[in-house]
């Protein structure tokens, strides 16, 4: 399955979201690539737009193997079977993890601006971002969201790695997606158009239906 850009996708998995329909869900898209997915979402089922902010945690001398990911507020996931196969230097992963933090707070700052976040208590809170590979960030994102004791978590993506797809199914309440091909690579290879999204570019998606 091939997607011409994240917008089609997002309008493409609104389809399949139409049973959340309403007053009760909140659409909270993982930056930035997960805003163009998750506005049209939003726009679809009528619900307001916000945003989880997750740095992923990368492995020493190998930034883009991560071994854990940590929220804007602080929730961390840690890969436990990556990080007992590291040596890693003592205090690495504490400071890793608040670099980590730190650069999350200053996106989340930069994207949402004075607006408080959209609450998720008792609401279903829809976590949308613009494919899933390791999938690290959005387990932090589902720990995040769990801690403000939303009614309902789901999960939605255009594509998903297999074996992600597994373990999300086990930390979220519904993982709703498109695609998950046996041969997954990099989620760039399912759009035809995949260029980064700005800081700016997010901004405004998030300021195009937030409440």
């Amino acid at each position: 399955m091939i997607f011409k850009n994240r917008q089609e996708a997002g309008m493409r998995l609104a389809e399949r979201l139409t049973a959340y329909r309403g007053p009760d869900s909140v659409v909270l898209a993982l930056p930035r690539g997960g805003l163009p997915v998750a506005l049209p979402i939003a726009e679809a089922l009528g619900s307001p737009l916000d945003v989880i902010v997750a740095k992923k945690i990368g492995a020493p001398e190998n930034e883009e193997f991560a071994i854990g990911a940590v929220t804007a507020q602080g929730h961390r996931v840690l890969n436990d079977l990556a990080i007992r196969d590291l040596l890693l230097p003592p205090g690495y992963l504490e400071s890793k993890t608040q670099e980590q933090q730190r650069l999350a707070e200053e996106r989340e700052r930069l994207l949402r601006g004075v607006r408080p976040r959209v609450p998720l208590a008792g609401k279903i809170a829809i976590l949308v971002d613009d494919g899933i590979a390791t999938g690290m960030t959005v387990r932090a994102a589902i720990a995040e969201a769990r801690s403000q004791n939303p009614k309902k978590v789901v999960v939605a993506a255009p594509v998903i790695a297999p074996d992600t797809l597994v373990d999300l199914r086990s930390l979220a309440d519904e993982v709703v997606v498109l695609d998950a091909p046996r041969f997954f690579w990099a989620i760039s290879q399912f759009y035809e158009d995949f260029a980064q999204v700005s800081d700016q570019q997010a901004r405004d998606l998030l300021a195009a239906r937030a409440r």
